[in-house]
Order: structure tokens, then sequence, then C-alpha cells
């Protein structure tokens, strides 16, 4: 991974006082450049360092959890840029502080994304998404089956509090002298990669493009059924409408450039764990799909996704497990420098 020089820090709203110990701690040892006091000023320039902003919950505009809005040094404010997003992956903990402090290290440097984040010079955004401990069957850093059932309650409709959390860092960065896309890229690794893969479906016509990683050799299926069983959310989209309101949209879909990669020494299957797929789930994955994750399963999706004609690449690292390193990063990189110069 490559680290930021420095982050100067600001906050939205004022946070915990817990919250700016860490901080400031987190400064000590990385020699970050920080001030974790104050409001975030509005101007005509943008900064002139890394900066963070944590910005607050505000259930008011369709989000209930505070989400990090990171602007790198080197934005181009003479065009259009994009938004670069991607999911938190905190684990499962029912300290809503535990989520904010990893998601604070993942936004500066525990991540895929806090490294595209510098290299593209795009402002990145993640949200403090909570998974909780108690609740463990409710795989939200996934999005997975239980968490987008959700029907009433603070963690209701995760997809579209992201959205939310989009528009609202949209007239934030304004306030930069930052004009973002209303399209966004759409990152992710591992569960945050899961999350990415499966809200693209929900909502394709709000991703640029997407990449996503160590997703356990499964992709959500662009189809109803599969050799005549129905693939409901999220192995296939035969209940979109029914969960989100909208049915699936193959046809906007099938532009939406995709970049879904595995590492091929990885072993870590998410569909043989209950907190990510029920036993149902599990069954229809082995017999409609393949038991082994690599390179059977992963194959059987790419092969489905071709038939229905989607762009999409998947690839296959030989020499990597559940992980990235500099070979990924440097082509997930150039996979999003391509969308920004297409457009």
């Amino acid at each position: 991974m490559f680290f930021p020089s420095f982050i100067h820090l600001q906050h939205w709203h004022t946070g915990p006082s817990a919250m700016k110990l860490f901080q400031i701690l987190l400064v000590f040892i990385l020699g970050i450049s920080t001030a974790v006091e104050g409001a975030v000023v509005f101007g005509e320039q943008i900064p002139t360092s890394d900066t963070v902003l944590k910005i607050e919950a505000h259930p008011e505009l369709g989000f209930n959890f505070p989400y990090y809005l990171r602007i790198p040094k080197g934005v181009n404010s003479q065009r259009i840029t994009y938004l670069l997003v991607e999911t938190n992956n905190s684990g499962n903990n029912d300290s809503f502080a535990h989520h904010e402090r990893e998601t604070y290290k993942e936004i500066i440097k525990n991540s895929l994304g806090a490294s595209l984040c510098e290299g593209l010079a795009v402002p990145f955004l993640m949200p403090v998404f909570p998974r909780p401990a108690k609740e463990w069957w409710m795989y939200t850093h996934a999005y997975d089956k239980d968490a987008a059932h959700i029907k009433k309650g603070p963690m209701k409709r995760l997809d579209l509090q992201l959205i939310a959390m989009t528009a609202h860092a949209r007239g934030i960065l304004k306030g930069y002298s930052i004009s973002i896309a209303e399209k966004v890229l759409l990152n992710g690794f591992s569960a945050s990669g899961t999350f990415a893969n499966r809200f693209t479906a929900i909502h394709p016509e709000t991703v640029a493009g997407v990449a996503c990683g160590g997703i356990n050799g499964i992709a959500i299926l662009p189809v109803n059924k599969l050799n005549g069983k129905a693939l409901d959310y999220p192995l296939g989209t035969a209940d979109l409408k029914q969960l989100f309101g909208q049915e699936f949209d193959l046809k906007v879909y099938r532009v939406v450039p995709q970049f879904i990669y595995m590492g091929a020494l990885d072993d870590n299957d998410a569909v043989t764990f209950d907190d990510a797929y029920g036993k149902a789930e599990r069954a229809t994955v082995f017999n409609q799909l393949s038991q082994k994750m690599l390179p059977d399963r992963f194959s059987r999706c790419e092969a489905i996704y071709a038939e229905n004609k989607v762009n999409v690449t998947f690839k296959t690292y030989p020499h990597i497990g559940h992980g990235t390193d500099r070979l990924i990063y440097t082509e997930v990189l150039a996979f999003f420098r391509r969308i920004m110069e297409h457009e």
C-alpha cells in the first residue's frame, strides 16, 4: 500500500472526545499533520494538503450514520472529476466507536481505496456503517440478504443511505470549488467488494465504473433464474423490485465498466459461513455454480456475465491469496483512469 505523506483532519461536526483522542494518537504514530478541532471553512481554493473530513449523520437528509470524506492534494478543480466510494469493512462489533476508528484508519491507509484516492487525485468517501456482533447474521458490510431485508431502524436501506451520502458530499466539495460527476467510481475488496458488486446491480445508473476483488469467487448474477431455478438477491435479480422498489435494469447494467478479480491462492470462501449465506443459498451456489470456489465457481460466473453481454473483465492473479498488492493496485488504478479519460 502507499501511504499519504500528510493529512489535514477537520470535522464537519465535533465528534466524541474519545474519537479525538484516538485521532491525536494516530497522528502521533503516523506523523500526520492534523487539526482535530475546528469546523470546515468553505472557500474558493481547494485544500493545499491531504484533508479528511468527518461528516456526522443527517437522518433528515437520508443517512443515519457518519461518513468520512478525504480530499487529496492535487485534485483538479478545472474540470469535473469523480468521487471514489468504498464502503467500510470494520468487522463485527457492537461498539460504534470501534467502527468509527477502523473506518478512519481505512480511509487514510488501510484500504485499496486510500491508495487509489491519492493515485487518481480524486475525493474519496467511506461510510461508517455498523456491523452488529449481537445480530451476527446481518452482514451489513457485504449487504447480504438479511441486511437488505431490514424494514425499519437506522440500518434500513444502506444502499439509499450511501447514495444520500454521495449527494451530500457533492455539495461539500462544491464549497471547495470541486465539481463532481453524477456517477461515482466504486471500489471494494472482500466484504466491501461484495457490497460494491451488489450495489452496482441495484443502482447501475449511479456507477461510472466498479472494481471489486476477493468476493469469494461469486458475483451477483445478472439473471432472474438459472437452470429453471429462481435466483433471489444476492445470488441473482429475481426479487430486486420487491426488495428495492425497482426492476433490475440489464440494459444499463451491461454498459457499466466492471473489473472483478480474485487471487488464485484465496481460500476465504464466505459461502461456507452462516453470517454471509443461509443454508438454502449455500445449496443453490454449490448446485448451480460450484462448491469449488476457484477456478470453477468464478469461471462459471464469468461465463454467465459474458452470456448476458456485461462490460466486465474477470481476472485471477496466480501469485496471491486474499489480499491486494502493488500489481493489483496498478491495474485497478489503470482501470479507473481509463474511465476518467473516456469521460
